[in-house]
């Protein structure tokens, strides 16, 4: 049985290292703008492959609670808008008693573990990815220095901003300028 594992790991080595390689090729034209400027194209492009995996990618399951939620959501914010206050709040608690505190949790976790391929996964697998081709001795051999950015504190300490930190930093960057361009652009559509 050991055997078969240590095959099946082989196999997965051997795929992880092609995988790397053909990244290394895909992404090597970027290190002529330097090391902060790939790594930030990079998380530009994970954000973007994450964002289209996640409104591609939406199981049966998925889909079919979502649209139960709506439905006994509305169903339940009808029940409160009735003539006879008391009697509204009874029929929307019994409804949330009776199904949609279930629907809402099955949905909320079939969300998460929809989440995990279309955008956990990628982000982590890039995230690797960086720490791995642009660690310090990497950086040294490629760029003549073991860091991507430096600068000086106000003690007069220099501080080196390493890959993944810049990485992190990147991705926040790039998650926040898509949620403002997406405020404005919705702002815009709604001029029109």
């Amino acid at each position: 049985m050991d055997d078969v594992f240590d095959i099946v790991w082989l196999k997965i080595l051997v795929l992880v290292h092609a995988v790397v390689k053909g990244l290394d090729l895909l992404f090597s034209p970027l290190n002529t703008l330097g090391p902060a400027a790939a790594i930030f194209v990079i998380v530009v492009l994970t954000v973007a492959l994450s964002k289209f995996l996640s409104k591609v990618y939406k199981t049966k399951r998925y889909l079919k609670l979502q649209e139960e939620f709506q439905t006994l959501y509305n169903l339940r914010k009808e029940a409160l808008t009735s003539e006879d206050p008391e009697k509204g709040k009874a029929l929307a608690k019994n409804i949330d008693q009776a199904r949609l505190n279930q629907v809402y949790y099955d949905y909320f976790f079939e969300g998460l573990l929809n989440s995990i391929p279309t955008k956990y996964l990628p982000i982590l697998i890039m995230l690797a990815y960086v720490n791995e081709t642009y660690k310090p001795k990497n950086l040294l051999e490629n760029f003549g220095r073991d860091y991507i950015l430096k600068f000086v504190n106000h003690n007069g300490n220099v501080v080196k901003i390493g890959a993944v930190f810049w990485f992190v930093l990147s991705m926040l960057m790039v998650y926040l300028a898509w949620f403002v361009i997406g405020k404005w652009a919705d702002k815009y559509k709604k001029k029109k």
